[in-house]
């Protein structure tokens, strides 16, 4: 008998249909002798909703309320699986993330885990209840209710299976597993039986919608057994993220491309070509919770630089207003910056013995006529920004020219 969490995302469980078909597939996993956990986000579209109705409230909703508002998604996720399970007769019990409790830092709308209390859910499995618990949330040192940010319930999953230290967290999403590419994309792209856990932590970070960074990480850190499934369909192994690196692995140079549309870049010209520049655009951008993903420096004339780096798209325009309001400060010329841009990557173990991957990538998007605006590197992946009209056609050429179709 193996200790199984289990987590659904917000299109398995997007009606109450389907809520009732997870019950079944819990229910299975049950009646086989596993104990189970289970995390649910809220049904689809309803966060997006939630965030409507805030906005319609405030320009920019307060971080505290805003997350009371939030959390009630997977309030009713929770209370509508546990009835479809003790329906068919599968003793069955929900937490929010507070009552179970998740306590996490007091960053609100994108709060860190800082500790899980398991007494409650240890309990419940002793009495062959099935624990289902709500994603995505937490609840602060002071009692206030916290969540984690998009893609929260994929951390939600796996810090819980960390704690219990579970045999295994599956991941069930509308996918039946992680491919080379986003397949809408690319329909040839190839889903993988395996991939290593330092090639799926790039791709989370790179824009790949499967699995979000934080749960990798937290995956990495403590050794949790991952695999991604489909909710979708019966049967199948999904793709099992591995702490070991495939002795086939160095025979591709490439494993996976990711993009991202979430995207904004910000250009601070002309300041003053001196120490302490970065620290003064970057470190005030940090003190407002913002992260910062590409940066590049240009110096320019007369003991000038022009200074460039990228956001989340959703933090552009407060950037933007936190960087003009610096300018003099900073003695900048002009402050400027473009939400219409994505960054495309290429990802794979395979980069650390071939040489020539970089010059592949550039050669393939200029035969596209294709404009390179940003490069970011590390020792398996390259990243770059490009104007956004160019995002699936060149996600489609690097496929092809990587061979990523073929086993």
């Amino acid at each position: 008998m193996a200790l199984i969490v289990q987590k659904y995302g917000g299109t398995s469980v997007g009606s109450t249909d389907r809520i009732k078909n997870v019950a079944k597939r819990v229910a299975k996993a049950r009646a086989e002798g596993h104990d189970v956990v289970v995390v649910v986000s809220a049904m689809s579209g309803e966060t997006n909703r939630l965030v409507a109705l805030a906005h319609e409230m405030q320009e920019f909703p307060d971080p505290r309320e805003l997350d009371v508002i939030l959390a009630t998604g997977e309030q009713v996720t929770i209370g509508l699986l546990a009835m479809a399970l003790k329906n068919i007769g599968v003793e069955a019990r929900s937490y929010t993330g507070w009552q179970v409790a998740v306590k996490t830092d007091s960053a609100h709308t994108k709060a860190r885990i800082d500790h899980i209390d398991d007494e409650n859910i240890r309990a419940d499995l002793k009495q062959g209840k099935v624990v289902i618990v709500a994603g995505f949330q937490g609840v602060t040192a002071d009692g206030d209710i916290s969540t984690l940010g998009r893609g929260g319930s994929d951390t939600s999953a796996v810090a819980l299976a960390a704690a219990l230290k579970a045999d295994e967290c599956q991941i069930y999403t509308d996918v039946d597993g992680v491919y080379t590419t986003d397949p809408r994309v690319v329909p040839e792209a190839r889903r993988m039986s395996t991939i290593s856990f330092e090639e799926m932590l790039e791709l989370a970070s790179l824009g790949s919608k499967v699995l979000q960074i934080r749960s990798v990480e937290f995956a990495g850190k403590y050794k949790v057994r991952l695999r991604v499934l489909s909710s979708l369909q019966d049967g199948g192994e999904g793709t099992l993220i591995t702490f070991e690196e495939d002795e086939n692995m160095e025979k591709a140079a490439v494993q996976g491309i990711a993009f991202d549309k979430n995207q904004a870049r910000i250009n601070v010209r002309g300041v003053p070509d001196k120490p302490g520049i970065a620290y003064q655009i970057l470190g005030t951008v940090a003190d407002a919770n913002i992260e910062v993903d590409m940066i590049i420096q240009n110096v320019g004339d007369e003991g000038t630089t022009d200074f460039s780096f990228t956001v989340p798209r959703g933090d552009y325009k407060p950037t933007l207003e936190l960087i003009n309001g610096l300018k003099e400060s900073l003695g900048a010329t002009e402050i400027d910056g473009d939400d219409g841009v994505c960054k495309v990557s290429i990802v794979g173990l395979g980069m650390r013995s071939h040489a020539g991957v970089a010059a592949k990538m550039f050669r393939t998007l200029a035969e596209e006529g294709i404009n390179i605006q940003m490069i970011s590197t590390s020792e398996i992946k390259v990243s770059v920004l490009l104007d956004e009209k160019y995002m699936e056609l060149a996600t489609r050429v690097l496929h092809k020219a990587f061979e990523l179709d073929k086993a």
